[in-house]
């Protein structure tokens, strides 16, 4: 069993914005696999199917960003699940627009919904995948977030949540290596290492 969770802020206000790329991932996924994520549970939105053989169960925490972990936490107690069997999707200040990142652990960085994870699960020991959003361009970071997603980077957005979608599809069906290695995409805008400091929340 896998659970893949995106993380994101509920209501229609959100929706589109870039702080969202978590939650759209998971509408990708559950669109191309014929899963509803619509079950109230685990202060979450809750669906599950089955992919490539393998249960997964698709989680959307409605806690708001920075309490995301409340949700997680209940989730990975109720399934009894490894930290290698959760996979969290979510955006990245750090990276270019466009550009994802997969690994196998690391760090929160300063993403408060990733703090709120590690916090509550008390281990940094499972894969994420960071779709990132470019920088904020001199606007407040949160402002930027959570405005609405310009015609210049929509495009380059739509393209990631769909590479991070299969990503993740990837990490259950191939591991999570080759997943980093077919999806990591290189950028110039960063230092490429494993201390994880990710985008700002």
């Amino acid at each position: 069993m896998f659970v893949i969770a995106g993380l994101g802020n509920p209501g229609k206000k959100y929706e589109r914005t870039r702080h969202n790329m978590g939650f759209l991932t998971i509408d990708y996924i559950a669109e191309k696999n014929g899963i509803k994520v619509n079950k109230i549970k685990h202060k979450a939105l809750v669906g599950d199917g089955i992919i490539s053989d393998q249960k997964v169960i698709l989680v959307k925490p409605q806690t708001y960003m920075n309490l995301s972990g409340e949700s997680l936490r209940q989730v990975v107690n109720y399934y009894g699940i490894e930290p290698q069997e959760l996979i969290v999707v979510y955006d990245d200040l750090d990276l270019e627009t466009g550009a994802l990142r997969v690994r196998k652990k690391g760090s929160a960085g300063s993403h408060n919904g990733m703090k709120s994870v590690i916090y509550q699960l008390q281990t940094e020991e499972f894969p994420r995948i960071r779709i990132g959003i470019g920088k904020s361009g001199g606007l407040d970071w949160k402002e930027f977030v959570t405005g609405r997603i310009g015609k210049g980077d929509k495009k380059s957005l739509e393209d990631a949540v769909c590479k991070a979608a299969n990503a993740a599809l990837s990490i259950i069906t191939d591991g999570i290596d080759k997943a980093m290695n077919e999806y990591n995409t290189r950028t110039t805008s960063r230092r490429e290492d494993d201390s994880e400091q990710q985008g700002n929340d």
